[in-house]
């Protein structure tokens, strides 16, 4: 009974040993195991990521999760803004980035995303000036503002736009706090 016991403790050991070994080695084709001692990614992250990858609904789910943690801040409105965006939930979207710049009204970011999503629901006008703000808060260092800028004041500048041109169809880059952008392209019916 002695041996079994002590062939027991020294099994556990054992075990205990190389599930500490699988979470360090990086060569493991295995998925490691819960890391219960460190912190969890913050959640604006993994929801700007998971809009990097398209996958907004997964994107939202995180930004939620973000909100229980630091609260409706101008961050998580505007991402879940651009995940809603994305999916095409344009009344929804509008809402969460007005409400996103009621928060953070120095963000050109989020005044470039509203931009983009007043385009998309043909309010050219009021589009123009959001990306104008933009184009002013951020001194003119972000491409993506830059571009949505020109394309637009081009369209705006045409007033013949014909179905021809509307053919080919321009690109407006929706852009995240960090660099990173996002591109929304016109569809066509």
């Amino acid at each position: 009974m002695a041996r079994a016991g002590a062939w027991l403790l020294i099994s556990l050991a054992l075990a205990a040993g190389c599930s500490q070994s699988i979470l360090r080695d990086k060569d493991n084709p295995f998925a490691p195991g819960v890391a219960r001692n460190e912190e969890a990614v913050d959640g604006i992250v993994v929801g700007n990521r998971l809009l990097d990858a398209g996958q907004y609904e997964l994107a939202i789910d995180a930004f939620n999760r973000a909100a229980v943690n630091e609260g409706l801040s101008a961050d998580v409105l505007s991402g879940l803004g651009a995940a809603n965006l994305g999916l095409g939930r344009l009344g929804t979207a509008e809402k969460l980035l007005r409400d996103a710049l009621d928060k953070d009204e120095r963000s050109p970011e989020i005044w470039n995303n509203l931009g983009v999503l007043l385009l998309e629901k043909g309010e050219n006008a009021e589009a123009v000036q959001h990306f104008k703000r933009a184009f002013a808060l951020d001194n003119g260092e972000s491409d993506a503002i830059r571009d949505n800028l020109r394309l637009v004041l081009a369209k705006q500048e045409d007033p013949f736009y014909s179905s021809d041109q509307e053919q080919e169809k321009q690109d407006y880059k929706l852009v995240r706090r960090g660099g990173s952008d996002y591109l929304i392209r016109e569809t066509s019916e």
